[in-house]
């Protein structure tokens, strides 16, 4: 299903933002539930085995397929991912604090009697009350469900969890991967404080410890207080923001009515876009709405892809070549030297001398460039000549190596021949010791 032409549009002034078209988000809202019915009736037609290595808390534990809105930005959002989640309050919660079988567990900070005090205070909603079947403590959490089997336990006992928004952050290291591998019964924060004071007691507006000012004062907390954050976070999508172009937010379920999903998208894109999005509708790609296992349908697609002009070049930037750096010749460190210096005599009195360093570098410096080109090639004819010479010699002393070590073998050889004749004649000694001597002569 594309979006129309006229909500394809992604130029306009500061003035007027680009917003979404009323009619075509209807039209996808309605034909996305429709979808879902369908899929939903054909899947309870077939009769399909149910499969036994399935776990429990790898499928999705709610009763109701949900609907997601997904935007797509040209630009990262954040930096790094952000373990607390923003709120955008819907006109049509999938949440009904009304109804008697929602079982809700509020997890708060560090006493929980004082916030078990004031669910069952008397000014506290009664039905939310009752809805709020068991307020539990960090310390409690970490002590009686550190087993991974009490972990799914206690996920399968309640439908909502709320959290004290001072401690959301800690409890991935509590609950696990059982708790935060889907989206559905993830803790939503909730903010069980005072109401921080703006102005001191002369009405004056407070100022930063940093200006000079006094410590942020919060009011005690009141139980209407507890019941309108409850109420408000139930109300509530939860955005969930991370390092990159594409985030996700549920906004309904399948049993809404079409116009319901539509008001509620509406609602989503324009707090994410305003609270969330830099530099806001300029920085939107694509605004889509989907099912857990459908395709996404458009609502709203931009034609630039990127967010300024000025980051898009007609031609790519010309390639800087190295330049190396020239070391300092010998001409420039000769002309820092001084041409002449001054030393103690042997009468104690001082003299100017010449530098012995400057007259060194010019004469140096000099002689390359007088020396005669044919000089320069005898030079090198030369260097031939003694090069062929020397190879010549070294190949002569090589042969006449050989020759001696082949004249050793033969007299060892000869050695041998007189021993074993010794041997036999009787007179060996002086035999061997002659064929030795003579041996050594010629080597």
């Amino acid at each position: 299903m594309a979006p129309e032409t006229s909500t394809v549009v992604a130029k306009g002034s500061t003035e007027s933002p680009y917003k979404l078209n009323p009619s075509q988000t209807l039209r996808a809202s309605t034909a996305l539930l429709r979808k879902i019915q369908t899929d939903e009736t054909t899947h309870q037609s077939t009769t399909e085995k149910p499969s036994l290595l399935a776990d429990a808390d790898e499928e999705d534990v709610e009763d109701d397929v949900p609907v997601w809105l997904v935007l797509t930005t040209k630009k990262h959002i954040v930096d790094k991912k952000r373990l607390k989640p923003g709120k955008i309050v819907l006109p049509h919660p999938f949440l009904d604090a009304k109804d008697e079988t929602l079982r809700i567990c509020l997890i708060t900070a560090d006493p929980q009697r004082k916030y078990k005090d004031l669910v069952t205070y008397p000014s506290f909603p009664l039905e939310l009350g009752k809805r709020i079947q068991r307020v539990m403590g960090v310390e409690k959490l970490k002590t009686k469900y550190k087993a991974y089997e009490a972990r799914r336990q206690l996920l399968g006992e309640y439908d909502v969890f709320l959290a004290d928004d001072r401690i959301i952050t800690y409890l991935p290291q509590v609950l696990g991967k059982v708790f935060y591998k889907s989206g559905s019964k993830r803790p939503i924060p909730v903010s069980l404080e005072g109401k921080r004071q703006s102005k001191d007691e002369q009405g004056n507006k407070r100022r930063k410890l940093s200006e000079g000012g006094t410590k942020v004062v919060k009011t005690e907390v009141k139980p209407t207080d507890v019941a309108h954050e409850i109420e408000r976070a139930l109300s509530s999508a939860l955005v969930h923001l991370a390092p990159s172009t594409t985030t996700a937010v549920k906004v309904g379920k399948a049993s809404m009515e079409p116009a319901h999903l539509q008001e509620n998208v509406e609602a989503a894109v324009a707090g994410l876009v305003e609270r969330y999005v830099p530099q806001q509708w300029r920085n939107v790609r694509s605004v889509h709405i989907k099912g857990p296992n459908t395709v996404a349908l458009p609502i709203w697609l931009a034609d630039e892809l990127w967010e300024n002009e000025q980051d898009v070049l007609d031609e790519a930037p010309p390639v800087k070549e190295k330049t190396k750096k020239r070391k300092r010749g010998a001409l420039a460190e000769a002309a820092d030297e001084p041409a002449t210096i001054e030393v103690p005599g042997p009468d104690g009195q001082m003299r100017t001398l010449e530098n012995p360093a400057k007259r060194k570098k010019n004469v140096d410096d000099a002689e390359p460039a007088t020396k005669p080109a044919k000089q320069q090639q005898s030079d090198s004819a030369e260097e031939i000549a003694a090069k062929a010479a020397e190879k010549a010699e070294k190949k002569a002393r090589k042969e006449a190596l050989k020759t001696q070590k082949e004249d050793a073998k033969k007299a060892a050889s000869t050695v041998t021949v007189t021993k074993t004749a010794v041997a036999l004649s009787g007179d060996g000694k002086k035999v061997a010791k002659k064929a030795r001597t003579k041996a050594a002569d010629q080597i």
